[in-house]
């Protein structure tokens, strides 16, 4: 009976693979060529393998790797069965959420690099003496502090009748020795035009001028920015400038005027000195 063969070449070209990965396929022992010739060394391929070619392929694009395609194949299964297909779908829904994140992280770092959340402007600035109303706390992370501010500290200063100028000037301190990602100690200042009886929540303090301040402005959710302080500090120290207190973080637009937290803004305000 006549025996139809292919030469690798033209086998090569009808299962759209190349010879390359065909000689990989014969090391692998996936795919080993029908005959050899002993005198030249050509390889022939039978029709019947280029199923076996395509079953190959259709399992690699599928997400199988090369030892799982070959363990089937030394099986004699055509195709995986349903229970090993359950576990290839579950795996491959686990990369969906990896890349996901991959997707995000890699495009927060093009809105970085186009300025989205980059710096604006960096300044240096004086900061007034200012009377402020405070509230120190223990929070569970950045995201929770506009929800703070909103929910718990504006009620509470508008029932004990606190009056701020305008424009107003808002900002927090950061009490925390290291980063945390929960647990975050922070008082929030507002500025207002007398001192009042204070209550259990609100504290009154007279805050002296900062003659030197190194002001940027950032924009993002709060969770960003930590990242604006690489830039700042960058900043003060080509400027030759020394820090001399706890940086502050001024909020300009946030929850309260702004649904979209990619587009708060907050300055943040670095007391300096000259070194």
């Amino acid at each position: 009976m006549y025996k139809l063969n292919l030469q690798i070449g033209e086998f090569s070209k009808l299962c759209g693979v190349t010879v390359k990965t065909l000689r990989h396929y014969e090391k692998l022992g996936l795919l080993v060529p029908d005959e050899v010739d002993p005198w030249t060394g050509y390889r022939h391929y039978h029709v019947s393998q280029m199923q076996q070619m395509m079953a190959i392929r259709r399992l690699k694009e599928a997400g199988f790797s090369l030892d799982e395609i070959g363990s089937l194949l030394d099986d004699g299964s055509p195709a995986p069965g349903v229970e090993l297909l359950r576990l290839k779908l579950q795996e491959t829904e686990e990369q969906i959420v990896l890349l996901q994140r991959r997707r995000q992280m890699l495009q927060e770092m093009v809105d970085s690099q186009q300025n989205h959340y980059a710096m604006e402007k960096i300044t240096i600035e004086k900061l007034p003496a200012v009377t402020v109303a405070s509230h120190r706390a223990v929070i569970d992370s950045y995201e929770s502090l506009g929800s703070l501010c909103v929910n718990v500290i504006g009620p509470e200063m508008a029932r004990m009748g606190c009056r701020c100028p305008q424009p107003g000037y808002c900002f927090t301190v950061d009490h925390n020795c290291e980063y945390r990602d929960h647990d975050i100690d922070i008082e929030y200042c507002e500025q207002v035009e007398e001192v009042l009886p204070e209550s259990d929540l609100i504290k009154f303090k007279r805050l002296p001028e900062v003659p030197m301040a190194v002001c940027a402005k950032c924009y993002g959710p709060y969770s960003k920015l930590y990242q604006h302080y690489t830039d700042t500090f960058a900043y003060i120290e080509k400027q030759g400038l020394k820090v001399i207190d706890k940086p502050r973080c001024s909020y300009v637009d946030g929850i309260w005027n702004q649904p979209d937290p990619e587009k708060w803004l907050t300055i943040v305000q670095v007391p300096v000195e000259k070194a």
